[in-house]
């Protein structure tokens, strides 16, 4: 509980040491809520921007043990690490173009197609760029998922908050676009398991929209989310170890 209080406060203290020259990020406000916290102390007050805090740290603290940094704050925690070792190794873990900073993989892809193709490309044209791409030996980043085999709910509660909020922002039309033409292609190369969004497909977008532009951050937000899910899974494992009277609390972790 100490280390989830404590995450957004170093979070938006290195945002504000990084981009903001310094300036402190405040006492937390006992009257309002974490995600509210947290967006005033990283300098955005917009209501809306809190609204989307709410989601993106919902929808991220995701803590199934597929992914490496959920998986990884297990295994450490199964060495009996605490918790903090625990998810400083998670969050290595998370620092990576497959996984926390794949949403940044995203808007770069994202960028480098509207550069190319402008603002009002016709379905045709993002096709063909599509190809281009898979052609050269690349993927199509955002698509695609390890457990799940169909659109991820978590892309499809940012599009839901997007159509409502930013339904003409470009960088947003053009993600609806590419939702459209890519996953009949993918399934076409037949080598595609799941061709459909996933969280990462949205989440910059968002970002970027409210004017929170610096992706290198976008891993630490990150971050501050997936420890609601894997400390709490965390500390679950170590209360479920320590009841039961068998196996050493170091195996039953594992």
């Amino acid at each position: 509980m100490d280390l989830i209080a404590k995450l957004p406060v170093v979070a938006a203290t290195i945002y504000r040491n990084t981009y903001r020259h310094g300036k402190g990020a405040g006492a937390i406000d006992a009257s309002k809520d974490w995600s509210q916290n947290f967006s005033q102390m990283l300098d955005y007050d917009k209501p809306e921007f809190t609204e989307l805090m709410r989601l993106y740290l919902t929808i991220h603290s995701d803590h199934e043990g597929g992914n490496v940094s959920a998986h990884t704050v297990h295994l450490v925690g199964s060495a009996l690490s605490d918790s903090y070792l625990s998810f400083a190794a998670g969050m290595d873990g998370l620092a990576d173009p497959l996984h926390g900073s794949a949403n940044q993989e995203v808007l770069i892809f994202l960028k480098k197609l509207q550069k190319e193709l402008g603002d009002n490309a016709s379905d045709d044209a993002v096709k063909e760029f599509i190809w281009r791409t898979l052609k050269s030996g690349q993927v199509v980043p955002g698509y695609g998922n390890t457990v799940l085999r169909k659109i991820d709910p978590r892309f499809a509660c940012q599009m839901e908050f997007a159509q409502k909020h930013l339904p003409i922002d470009p960088l947003f039309r053009l993600v609806s676009q590419v939702y459209k033409v890519v996953p009949p292609i993918l399934m076409e190369t037949g080598k595609v398991k799941n061709p459909w969004p996933n969280v990462d497909a949205h989440s910059g977008v968002h970002l970027q929209y409210y004017g929170l532009k610096e992706m290198n951050f976008y891993t630490v937000l990150f971050g501050v989310s997936r420890a609601l899910g894997v400390l709490e899974s965390l500390v679950w494992t170590g209360l479920v170890a320590s009841l039961l009277n068998g196996p050493s609390h170091c195996q039953l972790r594992n």
